[in-house]
């Protein structure tokens, strides 16, 4: 129930409806609208694919009626609410399996409970955990050897252990809910890693050629089933899926934007953009506009901010003097149609999982800053793994809802990380490699590709028992 949870698992049901089995999305009031247009064209085309809506209990846990998206939250307290009020969805999802009796429950991670509902009717319960292999190996080490307890200051260095190669990092950069400092969010992870232990499996919205190291680690190590059948968003092939379909309708026009990167030249345009969950401060985001136009670059910019008379995040006659140079958007893009345009070179991103998907499957240079979550496991892996990009200098996890009141991220960085992914050889050799990868990314999801033979073998497994 968040825009980087729900949008794979839209993708993930249209990937079982395209294999002739019968999917059901269920969702709440909300969530409904921006859901049955994502699944319109799979239904055009005759796949059996539905919704079933239920209530969410807000109110039972002092939030407002309709209070139903996790970007509504504002607080900490809020934050905790809604966790809250999605174990209350419990009976209702009883209700929903006795009538309909599907042969497999797909839960996201988020509802460890889901397990032991399945199990009250002998349904297999999958567990789609958002991030990728390298990611949950990372965290399941941090937690099993507490290596962050074991120095002397939140910006020691150390190694995590126990994974097939070897990465750095502070404990600053270990999310919070790793760390036993919040107890909510440290019960529900460990209830969520219990049932994920008594779960039939996970599915991963990867691609082994992405982290096979590490998808081999977690199956062998920790010896649970999974299966890759990412990218999942490449199965949106027309261009409508790829911008409205993605969840929200975007906030400029699509013809519009695409027309604007007509003019320009093959890699000579960054795209900005941090999700649909960070908030940046006005200082923050001034040290980014000032960053831009020190360095010169065309870009595109996605900002959560509404269109204001004066706009203290801005310097002062910024878009006019970047009129032709760069272009805002306000509120919600059509990430993938922008990112798979021949004039996108680079993309500044906050390293959630969809995005850095997004991007290697479009073959773009990414750099990364990392805000929350598993995000800096994840620059990791783009940065010293894969090599197809460079860090701008972000050190330390922040809450998603902390509004922070200076700038961590200073211009100068950000003009360095924008001229190491844009210009010269080094960046050239970052973009050979990720066009590599975003070719292989395709191959995977293609009849015979892995992520394809691994869904197909999936599917079997499941009309087997």
């Amino acid at each position: 129930m968040a825009q980087g949870h729900s949008i794979p698992l839209i993708d993930i049901a249209k990937l079982f409806a395209s294999r002739g089995v019968k999917s059901t999305l269920i969702t709440t009031p909300l969530n409904a609208p921006p859901l049955s247009k994502a699944i319109q064209s799979s239904k055009n085309l005759g796949f059996e694919i539905e919704i079933l809506v239920i209530q969410f209990p807000a109110i039972e846990v002092g939030l407002p009626q309709g209070f139903e998206i996790t970007s509504m939250a504002t607080t900490h307290e809020m934050k905790e609410k809604f966790f809250q009020a999605t174990f209350l969805l419990e009976p209702q999802i009883e209700q929903i399996l006795d009538q309909h009796r599907p042969h497999c429950l797909i839960a996201d991670s988020f509802f460890p409970w889901a397990t032991d509902v399945a199990g009250k009717f002998g349904i297999p319960r999958l567990i789609f955990y958002g991030p990728g292999f390298f990611p949950m190996c990372a965290s399941l080490s941090v937690i099993l050897y507490e290596p962050h307890l074991k120095v002397s200051s939140d910006s020691e260095v150390f190694t995590i252990p126990n994974l097939p190669v070897e990465i750095k990092i502070t404990r600053n950069q270990v999310p919070i809910f790793e760390q036993n400092a919040n107890p909510f969010l440290s019960k529900l992870l460990k209830e969520s890693r219990e049932c994920e232990e008594r779960s039939y499996g996970i599915i991963f919205n990867t691609f082994y050629e992405l982290e096979p190291a590490f998808a081999d680690h977690y199956r062998k190590v920790f010896g649970r089933k999974a299966w890759h059948i990412g990218p999942v968003s490449l199965c949106n092939k027309a261009a409508g899926e790829k911008t409205e379909m993605r969840g929200m309708e975007a906030s400029l026009d699509e013809h519009e934007c695409l027309n604007w990167l007509n003019t320009k030249k093959h890699n000579s345009v960054v795209y900005i953009c941090f999700g649909s969950m960070t908030n940046f401060s006005d200082p923050q985001l001034l040290e980014i506009a000032l960053g831009l136009e020190a360095y010169g670059q065309e870009f595109i910019w996605v900002v959560k901010k509404e269109k204001k008379e004066k706009e203290e995040w801005l310097p002062e006659g910024f878009e006019q003097r970047m009129e032709g140079k760069g272009v805002i958007i306000r509120g919600w893009a059509p990430q993938v149609l922008i990112l798979e345009h021949q004039a996108i070179g680079g993309f500044v991103t906050h390293c959630g999982w969809n995005s850095i998907l997004e991007g290697v499957s479009s073959g773009v240079p990414m750099i990364t800053w990392p805000v929350s979550a598993e995000q800096f496991y994840n620059e990791k892996l783009v940065t010293e793994i894969l090599r197809i990009g460079v860090a701008v200098g972000s050190e330390k996890w922040a809450p998603l809802v902390d509004v922070k009141k200076e700038a961590s991220v200073k211009r100068d960085a950000i003009e360095k990380a924008v001229a190491q992914v844009m210009v010269g050889d080094k960046a050239e050799e970052m973009r050979s490699r990720a066009r590599a990868l975003g070719e292989m990314a395709r191959r995977a999801v293609e009849e015979g590709g892995s992520s394809f033979s691994d869904l197909t073998a999936l599917i079997e497994e499941l009309r087997s028992l």
